[in-house]
């Protein structure tokens, strides 16, 4: 996990959330700064807003997140579990190399590439969003 230098605090950068929902059915969260245990809550409140609306996919854009933390890791795996009830794929772009390390060595990666459970029945068209790789470096 990315460590802090020394006498750096993690919330020295504050966290910015912005969501493009232009796209329903794939809304993209705009992920900048520190995500940490004091910054992550705007993060969550969104990723649960955004799947209530049970779109097909959420993107998450890292490209401008300077550090993460387990509560910020956290959120990713929330977006998951709930995606998986939901039908709703969870991707990640733009990620940084120091996430993409945390994320191979958590096992998160793995579990982002988990295809979504057989399609529900109020859920006919979902089985086919499962399609295509989950995360990019």
């Amino acid at each position: 996990m990315r460590v802090a230098s020394h006498g750096r605090k993690a919330e020295n950068n504050p966290l910015t959330v912005g969501v493009d929902d232009s796209d329903p059915e794939a809304p993209l969260l705009r992920v900048a700064g520190d995500l940490a245990f004091t910054t992550a809550a705007p993060l969550r409140a969104a990723v649960d807003r955004l799947l209530a609306g049970r779109p097909s996919a959420i993107v998450f854009d890292f490209g401008e997140l300077l550090f993460i933390d387990s509560t910020g890791l956290s959120v990713i795996v929330h977006a998951w579990r709930e995606g998986q009830r939901s039908g709703t794929v969870v991707r990640l772009r733009s990620t940084p190399r120091f996430l993409t390390t945390i994320l191979d060595m958590t096992g998160v990666t793995g579990l982002l590439d988990r295809p979504l459970p057989a399609a529900r029945a109020d859920q006919p068209d979902r089985a086919s969003a499962a399609t295509g790789p989950t995360t990019s470096a």
